[in-house]
């Protein structure tokens, strides 16, 4: 079940995505760590009802944000779809218990389904270029690179790559 995220699940929703940076560290993978994500991200995601989670024996073990809002370090890149109305998806993250249950493609066919719902030309979101994995998981679903690349230094020294998924009228 996916749902709106509650004050509560913010504790949660720390452990799951400090789980997923351990297990993405153990593989070589250093995506994210104690610095991203944070509680001071999820706050502003709840503040904004832009933070959803799954529930899976009666607690939140997947969690996804998307806005309708560009962020800044998004206003450089060169997107695929022209100005519009876009849906920008982040922190996509499902317990490392709780992965390869389909659980990611729940959270982004829930986000894609909500981008139609909200007439939005495109899905834009970034993911970290060493994560074949998530490289992977997009391009199944049809997100195509823009080109554009973007540097978090706390997080890592290497780039992470936007991508779009242009949606049909």
């Amino acid at each position: 079940m996916i749902r709106l995220a509650k004050d509560q699940d913010i504790p949660i929703l720390l452990e799951v995505t400090q789980a997923c940076a351990r297990h993405m560290i153990e593989h070589g993978i250093h995506q994210w760590n104690e610095v991203y994500p944070n509680k001071s991200a999820f706050l502003s995601d709840l503040d904004q009802k832009a933070l959803w989670v799954f529930i899976a024996e009666n607690r939140p073990v997947g969690c996804v944000s998307f806005y309708t809002t560009m962020d800044e370090e998004y206003k450089a890149l060169d997107w695929i779809v022209p100005e519009s109305r876009h849906l920008y998806v982040h922190r996509l993250a499902v317990h490392p218990n709780f992965q390869r249950q389909n659980i990611a493609k729940k959270l982004m066919d829930f986000a894609e389904d909500k981008a139609r719902d909200q007439k939005c030309a495109s899905i834009r979101l970034d993911t970290f270029s060493q994560n074949p994995r998530n490289l992977k998981f997009y391009r199944m679903r049809g997100y195509q690179k823009t080109g554009g690349t973007l540097y978090f230094p706390k997080q890592s020294e290497h780039p992470f790559v936007a991508l779009e998924l242009p949606l049909e009228g």
